[in-house]
């Protein structure tokens, strides 16, 4: 599946577009989530500047 999602992206004409994936801390339990999305490249820092 991950072929699927970067055959996708680097299509021409398209939008940029990139996967971006962040490991985050749980408040509960204390293990560790992945956090995965597909945003713009535009909106690269915002994301990971987000908690």
């Amino acid at each position: 599946m991950a072929k699927k999602v970067v055959a996708t992206l680097k299509k021409e004409g398209g939008r940029s577009v990139v996967k971006c994936i962040k490991m985050v801390k749980s408040p509960e339990t204390g293990a560790y989530q992945f956090k995965e999305t597909i945003i713009d490249k535009e909106l690269t820092k915002e994301f990971f500047a987000k908690k």
